[in-house]
């Protein structure tokens, strides 16, 4: 039976992480481990963890580390992984895991050769606080997951992710400086769509908690996606932190690339435009593309305005 180790950052979460790990127990695959890193958490969440493990027949390893952050801390849970285990898991400690999220993984991921690196990622059942449901989220891709696309866009919700040996090993070949990823789960969708195989599975795997607290959430509405999105841009339009995440996987894996037009895609995104004709060619030339028409018009207006 294939083995897997949930990789679990834990930080001031004791109000649901007892729920989140009882999920984990119910899964109907029982071959797994789960690994938690805690974040330096001022509450309780540490002892909430060690009374759950004490009531478990699977093992739990827990680190208390000092804060670094989400994108760090889950770097550091991707270091310490078991690599003997088949199968990996990110995992968030406020949400709900679905009984056959583990199972139906696995399932898909045994369709890719072991040597290659491969993901998969689903929809989720986006619920309020007290869990009860709002809707099916994000919608399934309109276009296929691909490196074109992971560039500009991270489709992947974490929450959701399962990835194999060989995907642990290419992350880890090349540790990224953490401060230029914008996200553990956008890095992990990058690297793996650059060499390997995105899967994506339609049926929700995890009951998405939304609350007061969520270091990345969901969209209830489209007004809300819309405010969302340009918090976003207003904090970050002049940072270009999309740009420097894509030049870090060019500096740390450009001489792995054996498809030359995904290296060309990138070294023309990732290249200065200063005037206004330079940019205008570079979307000329460019198949790099978000997944929303709207949001694919938008952003290359963004580009044109030397804001990307």
């Amino acid at each position: 039976m294939s083995k897997i180790e949930v990789l679990l950052s834990s930080y001031n979460g004791e109000a649901y992480i007892a729920e989140q790990l009882d999920s984990l127990s119910s899964q109907e695959h029982k071959e797994w481990t789960v690994r938690i890193r805690d974040d330096g958490s001022s509450d309780n969440t540490i002892g909430t963890i060690e009374k759950w493990n004490l009531q478990s027949i699977q093992d739990c390893y827990l680190e208390k580390g000092e804060n670094l952050g989400v994108v760090a801390s889950f770097f550091e849970l991707l270091l310490q992984a078991d690599d003997s285990k088949d199968y990996f898991c990110f995992c968030d400690q406020d949400d709900v895991w679905l009984p056959q999220k583990m199972e139906r993984a696995i399932q898909y991921l045994t369709t890719v050769a072991d040597e290659t690196p491969a993901m998969i990622f689903t929809s989720t059942q986006l619920t309020d606080e007290d869990l009860q449901t709002i809707k099916i989220w994000p919608a399934a891709p309109t276009k296929q997951p691909s490196f074109y696309n992971a560039v500009y866009q991270n489709i992947a919700v974490g929450a959701t992710v399962t990835f194999n040996r060989a995907a642990l090993q290419l992350i880890r070949s090349h540790m990224p400086d953490t401060s230029r990823v914008l996200m553990h789960d956008w890095w992990l969708y990058i690297c793996v769509s650059a060499f390997g195989e995105v899967l994506y599975d339609p049926e929700p795997s995890i009951l998405y908690r939304q609350h007061g607290g969520n270091a990345v959430g969901g969209e209830t509405s489209a007004i809300k996606k819309l405010k969302k999105k340009w918090a976003s841009f207003r904090k970050h339009k002049a940072s270009h932190k999309l740009a420097a995440q894509a030049r870090e996987f060019h500096r740390l894996y450009a001489n792995r690339m054996t498809d030359s037009e995904k290296l060309e895609q990138l070294e023309w995104f990732i290249a200065q435009r200063r005037s206004f004709l330079q940019r205008l060619k570079y979307l000329s030339n460019s198949k790099l593309y978000r997944q929303s028409p709207i949001e694919n018009m938008l952003f290359k207006l963004l580009i044109l305005m030397g804001y990307i």
